[in-house]
């Protein structure tokens, strides 16, 4: 997944999973989950569509951008295909997706379940993990180890923030690893 659109250098928030199904007949409940979902969205969560890297149709689009918003989310990362991109940016809701598809879900993708356990690429993701996003990437921190996570992730930033002043102080590079062990 790659961003689509960014509202700043880091999305920072907590999971708020859905699981999505291709289809290929008329749907008897239109949008019924994906509503839901995004109602049920709470501040500072981070919509996460587990559609299985699926390009069939742009699942996500400028109305529920708008509900999402209102309910608070902060973003979404769609495993899959995502639609009107330039109305999205004039709101600048961050938005990460393998690409773009003009066709909305109906009768073609749909949420079959939210709030439960998804997984991407063989990682298993739990609401309420910590998600973090920008230009590099994306990462998943689990819960249940995520104090450690970010005790690590401060001491890695601080000892690279020593190496890059020692470097310009003038410090050559290898020196510089040498001495603080961080590159």
């Amino acid at each position: 997944m790659r961003p689509l659109v960014t509202g700043g250098p880091l999305l920072l928030g907590r999971a708020k999973t859905t699981l999505w199904a291709e289809m290929a007949h008329p749907d008897p409940e239109p949008y019924k989950l994906e509503l839901a979902a995004i109602d049920s969205c709470r501040p500072d969560e981070v919509l996460l569509c587990a559609a299985g890297g699926s390009m069939r149709s742009g699942i996500w689009g400028e109305l529920l951008t708008t509900a999402a918003t209102n309910a608070g989310c902060i973003g979404v990362i769609v495993d899959g295909a995502v639609r009107d991109l330039s109305r999205i940016r004039q709101m600048g809701f961050p938005v990460f997706a393998r690409g773009c598809n003009p066709y909305d879900s109906r009768d073609r993708q749909r949420v079959i379940d939210y709030d439960v356990p998804i997984e991407w690429d063989s990682v298993r993701i739990e609401p309420g993990d910590l998600v973090a996003a920008d230009e590099d990437g994306i990462v998943i921190v689990p819960q249940r180890v995520e104090r450690s996570v970010i005790a690590a992730a401060v001491a890695k930033v601080h000892a690279e923030n020593q190496v890059r002043d020692a470097i310009r102080a003038g410090m050559s590079a290898t020196k510089a690893f040498e001495t603080f062990g961080v590159l």
